[in-house]
Formats: structure tokens, sequence, C-alpha cells
């Protein structure tokens, strides 16, 4: 496919680098000519430099024969007139990124008269991302497929956790609720395990369940918690806001802590439901002196990384049930998992998921069969939903008779209404989805798995 890229800022880059190694023909637009230089020479594109909204710069990038065009410049309006300009020169599909909150009805009712095929917002997407941890205290991510019929999960292996110790041949023979555990992170290491595999405390298990039969796995594997309702928030920037917002609107005690006066009286009043305090959410008094202690969950939104982790690390050490941490630099999530920071969420990774994804659905109209991916583990693991749409030889086989390559696990079967949990005797046939999950990259093709 041809992809155009109009801002290489961080999700910009970070979409480049997810994009290099894939069978795109890929151009960038940015005003910074050094920028442009320097990713030239290290990824294999085509750049222009300009304003990425001229329709004369567009043209010189190709946009005409593009199959998708994505705006990520600084400027909602100019991501917004980048793609209108777009759609008129040619290109087929357009992304753009649009932060303003204050445009958001208007942008969804009016994207299809500017041409704009997908609109995301990073900071309500992280937003929406947090909330969904909150909101499911067991579970450390989660994501779907199939519409919402199949959940993949990550929980962790804490203590008391009745999986520890258990092979995944004897969890199949002790559970009623099936699930298919599909990979384990276990401290730097990343394993796509075998039946023989033995859980120990401190795994983070990824594994794929029917979404109705969630709640049964987590209370069998004793993982199930009680549900949160204290939440303070440290940052009262666009996640912030978007965040107590959402948590406020469903009868969560939220207190948000913001370090500016004028931003925290403006949270206050738009925010009725939640209690803003103004003053410095990193200092170790007026944490205690707000309640840390009685919290049942901990957001650290600030923009400083270092500052969002000591403040978390401090959180954990006063047994806050649930904590999440902001964090923009790749650097740092090395050491997270040893400062037992456990929960942890990236604006720019949440998006470039979204538009990766996104870019993988469109590629099934002109020969991919992906229909929906999720990067795991730092993006060490990919999970991806195929379509099992034309004849193949490995179809109405038991899977335990077919050479599927190391590090790849059919992790589940969905056939019209019906989730497969599979077994060695399942079988796929023609017309099913398919989710597999592995340690290659850039799968695009159920045949893929096989040797």
């Amino acid at each position: 496919m041809k992809i155009v890229i109009i801002g290489l800022g961080s999700i910009g880059k970070t979409i480049l680098k997810s994009l290099s190694g894939e069978a795109h023909t890929v151009t960038i637009i940015d005003e910074d000519k050094n920028r442009i230089e320097s990713l030239i020479e290290k990824y294999d594109v085509m750049g222009v430099v300009g304003n990425g909204a001229s329709m004369d710069i567009q043209l010189e990038a190709g946009v005409a024969e593009a199959e998708l065009v994505i705006a990520l410049t600084r400027s909602d309006e100019l991501n917004i007139l980048a793609c209108l300009v777009a759609k008129k020169v040619g290109a087929k599909n357009t992304i753009a990124r649009v932060r303003n909150p204050d445009y958001r009805k208007q942008i969804t009712e009016m994207k299809d008269d500017l041409g704009i095929s997908m609109v995301v917002n990073p900071e309500r997407e992280t937003a929406d991302e947090i909330f969904n941890i909150v909101n499911l205290p067991s579970v450390a991510q989660i994501e779907h497929f199939a519409g919402g019929k199949v959940s993949l999960v990550e929980v962790v292996a804490e203590k008391g956790c009745s999986l520890i110790g258990e092979t995944l041949i004897s969890l199949g023979q002790k559970l009623t609720a099936k699930v298919l555990i599909c990979a384990v992170q276990r401290g730097d290491e990343v394993i796509i395990p075998s039946g023989r595999f033995a859980i120990e405390e401190g795994d983070r298990i990824h594994f794929t369940s029917n979404a109705k039969m969630l709640g049964d796995f987590l209370a069998e594997a004793h993982l199930e918690k009680s549900p949160l309702k204290n939440v303070m928030i440290v940052g009262g920037g666009r996640i912030g806001y978007y965040l107590a917002d959402a948590l406020s609107k469903k009868k969560y005690a939220v207190k948000l802590i913001e370090n500016h006066m004028q931003k925290a009286e403006a949270l206050a009043e738009d925010l009725p439901r939640v209690t803003v305090i103004c003053g410095n959410g990193t200092q170790h008094d007026l944490l205690l002196e707000e309640g840390i202690e009685a919290m049942d969950a901990f957001v650290a939104l600030t923009d400083i990384d270092e500052e969002n982790m000591i403040v978390s690390m401090f959180a954990n050490k006063k047994h806050v049930r649930k904590t999440i941490t902001q964090i923009k630099n790749d650097d740092l999530y090395g050491m997270l998992d040893e400062l037992g920071i456990e929960n942890n969420v990236s604006p720019k990774q949440v998006v470039a998921n979204m538009i990766i994804s996104y870019i993988r659905a469109l590629a099934n109209t002109v020969g991919s069969n992906v229909l929906t991916l999720y990067r795991l583990v730092n993006n060490q693991v990919e999970a991806l939903e195929f379509s099992a749409k034309k004849q193949e030889k490995f179809y109405n086989k038991p899977l335990k008779d077919l050479k599927i390559k190391k590090n790849c696990l059919i992790a589940c079967i969905i056939r019209q209404n019906e989730v497969i949990i599979p077994g060695g005797d399942s079988r796929i046939q023609l017309g099913d989805n398919v989710v597999v999950v592995t340690t290659y990259k850039n799968f695009d093709d159920l045949a893929d798995v096989f040797e």
C-alpha cells in the first residue's frame, strides 16, 4: 500500500517504526528538513519537506495515488485541512489527529463531509484505556476481537493466584472456564508456552477467552478483585480531564490534583462531580494530606515520566490497589517491572496501535487477510485476527496434525457466533476468523503461520 504520513512527531515516528519492514511504500512530509533527512537515512522511505496541507506538496509526495494519508501535525486545523486536500487530490482514505475536545462532536458528525476516514485523539484514547484498567481491576490490559466476542486479557500471577505452579495441561484439566494462555512475560523474557509450561508468581499472562466466560475464569483462578471506588489522579492535562470526566460519570469518587491555579479552577468548573485540588501532586505531604492511603487507584499523568514513576512507587508503598503510570519515553520500559510499576500507558503507542490496526484492516481489502492486530509486551508479540476467506490445504485438519511454526499459537477460532478455544482436535474451516499470537512480525495471511 502507498501511505503518506504528514507530521513526524512522536506518534508519526512510532507509526513509521511499526511500518518498517512491511511491504508498504511510505512517503513522509514535514516542515523540518533535518527531521526528514534523518528519517530517510534510518528507514526505507521517501521524504518531502514542506507544509502537509499544501496541494503542491501533497502532489509532490504522490498523495494522488495514496491508499492512506495520515495527518499527525501538532495543529488540529492543519490536520483537518490536510485530509480535506488529500481527499480532493485523490487519496482513498485519510486519518486525522484531532485533540481539541471542543471539536469532538462536530468532527464526528462532519468527518465524512471533510473526507476523513478516521479521527484519533491520543489523550482521549489513552483515557479510555486507563478507564478500562480501573473498571476491570483484575486485569492489567484487555483487547477485543470478533466484534467483542473474544477478549485478549493480560493478568499478573500475584501471590494467592491458583494458576501458580500449574502447567497449562493441568490447568486445562482443572478449570471449567476455558481459556488459552498464549503468551507469558517473565522478567525480560517473552514465552509462547507449550502444554508443559508451568506458571510462576509474578508472570504476566496473556490469554484469550470467550468474553462471556472471562468473569468465570477470573473467579476460578482467584484473580477476581472487588471493584475500585476511590481514584486519585495527578495531572490535569487532557488525559486527566477525559479520565476524571468518564470515571465521575460512573459513580467513582475522583480526586484530581493539578499544580496550576488557572487550570485547576477551569477543571473544577468543568467537572462538578470531581474534587479538584490545586497543588503539586508529586509532594509527599500533599499526597498524604489528600488521602492517598485511602485510595483504591492512583493514576500518574504529569508531563515528566520520572515524576510519574516516583509517585507511582510511593502509591505502591502505600498499598494502593491499582497504580497506572503514563510513560512517554520508550527507553524507560525496561526498568518498570523491577520498580514494581505494573500498569503503564503511552499515548503515542495507544494511537500508533490503533492506526496500525486500521492499516492492517485496510490492507485486507488489497490482499492481506488481517482483520485486527494488537501488539503486546512492549511490541514483542503480535496478536492477529485472520479471515479464513480462501481455500487452504490446512483446513478441516486437526491442529495437532499440522506443522505450526515455532513461537506461533492458534489462540481462538470464531465460527459464525461460536467462540472456540482450540485444542488439538480443533479444526479451521473456510469462513472462520482465527486469532493467532506470535513473536513473528508482519504476517499478513493465515498461511504464514504454518510450515
